[in-house]
């Protein structure tokens, strides 16, 4: 799916070009191994090691899903508006599923409503991402120390399959892989603090980083996106090496360079 190839509807949104009209594909047909795409559960103060998580079925959690990758992929396009009905008719199913889904992404900041229109994905600007990314350093920064300076070993060799996810990702070129690996390892990480409304708070912020800053991806050289993503990956494994070492200056300064970088975008 790239580009805009279909025409405006009567409203003036766009149809999404590209998704196949013969329906929803089954569950099994979207990528395996990704991190759910809603926060799960609590389950304790350490994370359990990553594992293929639970299917959902559900349309909307189908749509929820493809809709994510494509806002991370760039393929709805900011500032474009997008009709619920005409892309209920590109999945071959009800608007209602379609329209949950765009809510939920609305609730995350990644697409506005346009009354009687559809929805608009929403644009980032530099300051708006520069400005998150330091919420982010604000409240991830200070629970980072903090494990440096208590944390087990163990923890540490817990998150290792996070932080290989987003290499794997990285080195596939899958930039919708790669931000909710990114974000699965960044909301395990938060929850070894054991605070689990730090943890959600932590999550939110990550999703309303992702997606495309300005226009499409393709203005970005495939290669340029995969080297980046390479770069950003590999900042994960050292990250958790400092803090094994529990080396709290190593830890800071690996974590703004991180965090000012996107993790994911």
């Amino acid at each position: 799916m790239t580009g805009h190839t279909g025409e405006a509807g009567p409203d003036g949104a766009r149809p999404w070009p590209g998704v196949p009209r013969q329906g929803v594909p089954a569950a099994e047909s979207f990528p395996a191994g990704r991190p759910h795409p809603e926060p799960g559960p609590y389950d304790g103060p350490g994370p359990a090691a990553p594992r293929r998580m639970p299917r959902r079925h559900s349309v909307r959690a189908q749509i929820l899903d493809a809709l994510r990758t494509a806002l991370a992929d760039g393929e709805l396009a900011p500032g474009e508006v997008y009709s619920a009905p005409a892309l209920a008719e590109r999945f071959g199913v009800s608007p209602t599923p379609v329209r949950e889904a765009m809510q939920q992404l609305a609730s995350e900041g990644a697409v506005e409503t346009v009354p009687n229109r559809g929805f608009r994905v929403a644009r980032r600007s530099a300051r708006d991402l520069a400005e998150l990314a330091e919420v982010r350093a604000l409240l991830e920064i200070p629970v980072l120390l903090r494990l440096a300076q208590g944390g087990q070993p163990e923890q540490w060799d817990e998150l290792r399959p996070y932080a290989a996810a987003t290499v794997a990702a990285a080195a596939r070129g899958d930039r919708a892989g790669y931000a909710e690996a990114d974000r699965a390892f960044h909301q395990a990480l938060l929850t070894l603090s054991g605070n689990r409304q730090l943890a959600l708070v932590g999550d939110a912020l990550h999703r309303r980083m992702q997606g495309p800053c300005g226009g499409g991806a393709g203005e970005i050289p495939a290669g340029g996106r995969t080297r980046d993503l390479l770069a950003e990956a590999a900042e994960h494994n050292q990250l958790l090496d400092a803090l094994a070492a529990r080396d709290t200056a190593a830890v800071e300064r690996l974590a703004r360079r991180h965090l000012s970088g996107g993790g994911g975008r």
